[in-house]
């Protein structure tokens, strides 16, 4: 046994154990003839810092690959980072830049040697944060998506979709962000509401016999029109479909055309149609026949005005920012009589997470995988329960993306990433191979180019369940880890990555990548706000481990994920379970001053005396709870648990009773129940169990990979009903004596009214009762006294005469005035909260306070009424 310090302090306790965990491999000891528990980390960009968000995925997948080492399972966590393509790229490009150094001047080859060499030295940020957190990751199997093994995965995927015709080369509209002059996925957009203005333009019919008003927040987009649509039942437009407009500023003549998308509703009715630049209007333009390859561009890769095809663009627009272009087209349309009106308008505008620059739809050639052919499989895979979703409810949402599923842009004009495995001859015809001789050999000596364009970091981080475990390579680990147990994912990203590991696995491996897939929510502020740097609400997880500890922050997250909804992070909650942890500590110190040390055994000691048998009851209902809860996936139901078994039913109330009382049978089970703690409350706070589990005594193995819990042993219902009937009486005096400022000096006489047996167990315990709740000894009565206060425990009364003890009549008065208080705040309360002007026209917070002010008065005026009633 060795002796604890006064004072729990978690940061060395936290580095110490770290490092002995990881140094001796107990993260993932050899179980080869083990049943195995696989789950793989979402892998966090090698750019990266921990967020809260992190800090929230990575301790639930801790806590079940804790919980699955501790039943004796071969539990592999495997880790690793993603290359991060734009992030990468751009801190790198930023670093050179400080330099004098331009990307484009040192060429590709040269580039891309810095950017592994900032890897080498600054990429592994992120990885050391995790162990802060104490993540038990198999770090001597760590992964990174550029990794030679890895990288050799992905070529083989592209390859081999391109050869079952599940991808291919086509020209569409893409998110183009002309900062970095690449595509961009739809989660790399961020839609800000922005002050803007909505301009009328007014084009003229070809014959001069009137003109269509169009409207418009982007008007330079109008140099590349190509129709413009009304609706096919609206009458006002009937006459005139199939005639052409002439555009003002190119005279291109427009075509009127008919299409659902145009809203009669809306302004005129009529809508300009701008297929290479609008969403939208791609599908009406591909609707009406114009072919992609067809579809007028107005911009280059910089967003600067480019020539069109038919050659319509005024020669002084060419080469302009698209900005600046935008006030000379205004001026322009103004100068022809064209521009009706401008209103101010506030105006939904997407911008690039990194860039922070405005994204534009852009029409150019990029690679597709055919995800419509690829998703099939999965949706039969989560109706037949193989893929299992928790929370169920995101299941709709799941299908609905699924089943309306598009084309999966994979490439990007980006120089660090996977290099797409095409090769070009000179009449532009396309070579996929895994390798530069193949292609060759494939284009029979031709002169080749290779693609200059990357794969999407979610094309090679799709792979991530297998190309991890060493496929295409048949592996052992391959054999044995493939599918996952389970995926640990925020909502966020359910499309963008979870969806596609799902339709590689499948694909690739025959069978599903993960058995369950568990979907948690954000992490918000104290007052359910999205965190954001903007907004200087954003929370650091290493400062919250810094002052309170990883176990406490750990903990806190465990304590309030719900299956699915979003978190409201208060730092108090995360001070009140460093709290907990230093509740824990004080028992330990407690424990070893009685002579309390570890426990011999993993089964229950035997036990005769009633207090013994009841904490080992409790012990078997917490595991139960427990165990259900993990096979629930309930986090917050499993923290639950264990801490209202440690604080309250250990350390408040069974350390209580047998205080004075340390025979060695009450030894032996406080030392196994105070094991049995340890155990269980490992998963969430793996350091200062580990240092508490080695402080007890002497111990043959780690707690890290001690059994889960099988304490052989059952409730006693007997003990049970005795100490559960002692607790509440205990509770009840002193919930009593608060209530009506009873001072304790006072020893009050128990009355039980008409019951001998009760009076007989409240005897048995009289030593217990006047230490815990000073009360003297029992007397059976017939009636309740006068001037009696009363608790009912268990169906039955039991009175306690306070004459000397308090003034009734003055203590009636004082609650009867604090009645008053709190039901005409409550019914204030409950006036606003019924007031709509209030309820929808307040901010947020303002009302959700009022709700919280009205269910406070609302309890105390109902324990005060409680508390009076008591009095008679």
């Amino acid at each position: 046994m060795t002796e604890l310090a006064k004072t729990f302090e978690p940061g060395a306790i936290e580095a110490r154990w770290y490092a002995h965990w990881e140094g001796e491999g107990l993260f993932r000891p050899e179980r080869n003839d083990r049943e195995p528990f696989t789950i793989v980390m979402p892998p966090p960009n090698v750019t990266g810092s921990l967020h809260i968000g992190h800090a929230l995925d990575d301790t639930l997948q801790d806590i079940l690959t804790r919980h699955a080492r501790m039943n004796g399972k071969d539990a592999l966590w495997v880790v690793g980072t993603d290359h991060a393509g734009i992030a990468t790229q751009m801190v790198v490009e930023r670093n050179l830049d400080s330099q004098g150094i331009k990307r484009a001047e040192i060429g590709r080859e040269a580039f891309l040697e810095h950017v592994w060499e900032w890897k080498g030295q600054s990429g592994g940020a992120i990885t050391r944060q995790l162990r802060r957190l104490g993540a038990s990751c198999d770090w001597s199997n760590e992964r990174f998506t550029m990794d030679e093994g890895f990288s050799a995965a992905v070529l083989k995927v592209f390859v081999e979709l391109y050869k079952r015709g599940l991808i291919y080369r086509d020209k569409r509209l893409v998110n183009w962000d002309p900062k970095f002059q690449t595509a961009i996925s739809d989660l790399e957009v961020e839609t800000k509401d922005v002050a803007g203005k909505f301009w009328t333009l007014r084009y003229p019919l070809e014959d001069g016999s009137g003109s269509i008003e169009v409207a418009t927040t982007r008007p330079e987009t109008m140099l590349a029109d190509m129709a413009v649509a009304v609706h096919p039942d609206d009458e006002r437009y009937k006459a005139i479909v199939g005639k052409k407009l002439r555009q003002p500023i190119t005279g291109r003549l427009l075509p009127i055309i008919t299409d659902d998308h145009a809203d009669p509703e809306l302004g005129s009715g009529a809508v300009k149609i701008t297929p290479g630049h609008d969403f939208n209007d791609y599908e009406v333009g591909k609707r009406a026949g114009f072919k992609p390859g067809e579809m007028l561009n107005m911009l280059d890769a910089q967003a600067r005005v480019a020539q069109t095809q038919d050659g319509l663009v005024p020669e002084p627009l060419l080469g302009l920012d698209r900005f600046d272009a935008r006030g000379r087209v205004i001026d322009m349309l103004d100068d022809e009589g064209a521009l009706v009106k401008v209103e101010d308008r506030t105006i939904a505008t997407p911008y690039g997470d990194r860039s922070n620059v405005v994204i534009e739809p852009w029409l150019t050639d990029q690679w597709y995988v055919d995800a419509a052919k690829l998703v099939g499989p999965v949706l039969d895979a989560t109706r037949s329960g193989k893929i299992k979703i928790v929370p169920e409810s995101w299941s709709k949402t799941w299908f609905n993306w699924l089943e309306n599923i598009q084309p999966w842009c994979v490439s990007r004009q980006l120089w660090w990433g996977h290099r797409i495995p095409a090769w070009y001859d000179e009449d532009g015809i396309a070579y996929v191979a895994e390798t530069e001789d193949e292609a060759q050999a494939a284009a029979g000596g031709r002169a080749l180019r290779r693609d200059d364009d990357v794969l999407d970091t979610w094309f090679s981080s799709a792979l991530w369940p297998f190309a991890t475990l060493g496929w295409p390579d048949e592996t052992e680990d391959l054999k044995r880890h493939y599918p996952n147990d389970v995926l640990i994912s925020g909502f966020d990203i359910l499309f963008f990555w979870d969806a596609r590991m799902a339709m590689q696995g499948i694909e690739f491996m025959g069978d599903v990548p993960w058995k369950t897939l568990y979907l948690h929510g954000l992490v918000r502020d104290a007052a359910g706000q999205k965190m954001s740097k903007s907004k200087g609400n954003t929370v650091d997880p290493l400062g919250l481990i810094d002052k309170y500890g990883a176990d406490a922050l750990r903990f806190t997250l465990a304590a309030m994920e719900s299956q699915g909804r979003d978190i409201k992070l208060d730092e108090k909650r995360v001070e009140g379970y460093r709290n907990f942890a230093t509740k824990l500590w004080n028992a330990a110190r407690f424990l070893q001053g009685n002579g309390v040390g570890a426990s011999q055994s993993i089964a229950a000691p035997e036990a005769t005396l009633p207090v013994n048998r009841w904490i080992i009851g409790e012990v078997v209902d917490t595991l139960a709870k427990l165990d259900k809860a993990f096979d629930e996936l309930r986090f917050d139901e499993m923290a639950d648990a264990i801490y209202h078994f440690t604080w309250g039913t250990f350390c408040d109330w069974y350390v209580e009773l047998v205080k004075g009382a340390w025979d060695e049978e009450t030894r032996a089970v406080a030392a196994w129940a105070f094991d049995q703690i340890l155990v269980m409350l490992h998963p969430f706070m793996p350091f200062v169990t580990e240092e508490l589990w080695h402080s007890m005594g002497e111990r043959p193995y780690d707690l890290i990979i001690a059994k889960w819990p099988k304490p052989e042993a059952k409730r006693d219902a007997v003990a049970a009903r005795d100490i559960d009937g002692l607790v509440e009486v205990i509770s009840e005096v002193r919930t009593m004596r608060a209530e009506l400022n009873i001072p304790w000096s006072a020893i009050l006489a128990p009355h039980v009214i008409g019951d001998s047996a009760t009076v007989e167990r409240l005897s048995g315990n009289a030593a217990t009762l006047a230490r815990m709740a000073k009360l003297g000894a029992p007397v059976l009565a017939e009636t309740v006294p006068v001037g009696s206060a009363q608790i009912v425990v268990g169906g039955q009364t039991i009175a306690f005469p306070l004459e000397g003890a308090i003034d009734l009549d003055a203590e009636k008065s004082r609650l009867s005035k604090a009645i008053a208080a709190a039901e005409k705040d409550r019914d204030s309360l409950a006036a606003r909260l019924g007031n709509p002007s209030f309820t929808e026209r307040a901010k947020p917070e303002a009302v959700e306070k009022a709700r919280a002010d009205y269910d406070a008065r609302s309890a105390e005026a109902a324990r005060l009424s409680a508390a009076l009633a008591r009095l008679g």
